[in-house]
């Protein structure tokens, strides 16, 4: 092997078009939130749709946080409005809305409860 082999650049990888439609809802996202301008936002999407890399897609995100944040929701909180509703009209349904409703609640607790342990070992 000689020495432009061992050092080449690895070649880029081509973007697909899932990836420009994921990066597009993320600067959506975040645009929502109140990072980019409406401006900024539009230029954004406009490269993205045509960048060719990940790279030059992954250049438009670079400043932004790395996940999209959703609104924490309480583990044991049902929507109290719409089992109203169902007792109403369908108190079966109202059952099982309840019961499904707890049970992820459960599945919830006891995912956090895993995460927390995990960390602390």
């Amino acid at each position: 092997m000689n020495d432009s082999e061992e050092h080449k650049p690895s070649a880029p990888v081509l973007a697909s078009d899932a990836e420009r439609d994921r990066v597009e809802a993320r600067l959506q996202h975040h645009y929502a939130v109140g990072r980019p301008t409406l401006p900024e936002l539009e230029e954004r999407v406009v490269v993205a749709y045509e960048a060719r890399t990940r790279e030059q897609l992954d250049a438009l995100v670079r400043d932004l946080p790395g996940g999209v944040e959703e609104p924490e929701r309480p583990a044991d909180v049902i929507d109290s409005r719409l089992l109203i509703i169902l007792l109403c009209c369908s108190p079966p349904a109202a059952l099982v809305y309840w019961l499904v409703s707890q049970r992820a609640a459960r599945r919830r607790g006891s995912r956090l409860r895993a995460l927390e342990n995990g960390n602390e070992t």
